[in-house]
């Protein structure tokens, strides 16, 4: 195929298929993927703006019986160190959060066969009513397909019930690869491809906003453009599209099956380019600088990454596995302006920028 005119095609915003996206990824040199996905980037967001925010992750539980072969985090139920995490532990979270300026938490966890919806909601509730400006991004596909088996209840149910409790938005964490023969690999514990699609497909239909990540390295993203056209006009949809490398310390695909990460800085460029040319009707790129640091957190936005995502106040499943690029507000803020962009703080649902934090 000729670069060129899948070049073109691409700045016309005409959807690239498979294959063509296959060649721009395996023969395209990355220099030429950068302009392009830079040039796509101002159409989509114009002006020189990066997002960033702050926000907390607090894991609700570290029992999981999915037991992905790549997280260090997760225990079986019963072990020494198990645990669910108290309505004091998150009184103390919150409000270290709110000091440090931000307002949302990130609740993850594991598929814990102690846990049942009604546990969710009084969870959301409780925490709204504590704190009834604090912005929940929580669970996640994979969550709400196991408790819609657990309460023999359907996806829209179980998510209008997690709305109406305090649910904000919607994480796309379980998507690790959205291919059933990797995802028996790495994740088998976890929803398939289909079911994961289904639940955003639901959550779209509600207009509850929703992210999707891709943990790679061990490309798949024209199924998440497919299912971001079926969104109701004026819906949320997917806001945004994460990429992030696979991190491999101490984790069960190295330790077992001697699997490492693939991750290089060059090809981490070619992915966030690659995203922003094929993913041509989800506006927001964000790179994902907790895994792969500032030096390339910085060329990525100039590959079409538009957000650096967030100061991340507490974090524990990609740490367990190696990272450790932590950022203050004013070193996320001083990265951006280095690398020749504005700091725009903003919110989960990329609505508005608050002011620069102090």
């Amino acid at each position: 195929m000729n670069l060129e005119e899948l070049y073109e095609k691409a700045l016309k915003l005409i959807p690239l298929d498979v294959d063509e996206g296959a060649t721009l990824y395996e023969s395209a040199p990355v220099e030429e993927l950068m302009f392009v996905a830079n040039k796509l980037r101002q159409v989509h967001n114009p002006g020189n703006i990066t997002g960033w925010m702050i926000d907390r992750n607090v894991n609700i539980t570290n029992v999981c019986f999915s037991q992905c072969s790549f997280c260090n985090f997760c225990r079986k139920k019963g072990s020494d160190d198990a645990y669910v995490t108290s309505l004091d532990d998150y009184k103390r979270k919150v409000d270290e959060l709110y000091l440090l300026g931000g307002d949302q938490l990130l609740l993850q966890g594991g598929m814990n066969p102690g846990l049942d919806l009604n546990f969710y909601l009084d969870l959301f509730r409780n925490l709204k009513k504590l704190y009834p400006a604090l912005k929940l991004h929580a669970l996640g596909p994979p969550e709400v397909v196991y408790l819609s088996k657990k309460e023999h209840m359907q996806y829209s149910e179980v998510l209008s019930l997690l709305i109406n409790a305090g649910l904000d938005s919607l994480p796309g964490a379980g998507a690790e690869i959205l291919s059933d023969r990797v995802r028996k690999i790495v994740s088998p514990g976890k929803a398939s491809t289909d079911e994961w699609l289904a639940v955003m497909r639901e959550a779209h239909k509600l207009n509850l906003p929703t992210s999707a990540t891709m943990m790679y390295g061990h490309v798949e993203t024209v199924r998440l453009r497919d299912l971001q056209t079926e969104k109701p006009e004026n819906h949320f949809g997917f806001i945004t599209f994460i990429p992030w490398p696979f991190q491999d310390e101490g984790t069960v695909l190295l330790k077992e099956h001697g699997v490492r990460s693939s991750y290089n800085g060059p090809d981490y460029i070619r992915m966030i380019a690659i995203s922003r040319i094929l993913l041509n009707n989800i506006r927001n790129i964000q790179a994902s600088i907790l895994t792969v640091g500032k030096e390339i957190g910085m060329l990525s936005l100039h590959a079409g990454a538009n957000d650096l995502g967030s100061i991340m106040i507490e974090e524990n499943v990609v740490s367990a596995a190696g990272s450790n690029n932590r950022f203050t507000a004013i070193e996320m803020q001083s990265i951006i302006k280095e690398a020749g962009f504005i700091p725009g703080r903003r919110n989960q649902k990329y609505e508005a920028f608050y002011p620069p934090a102090p």
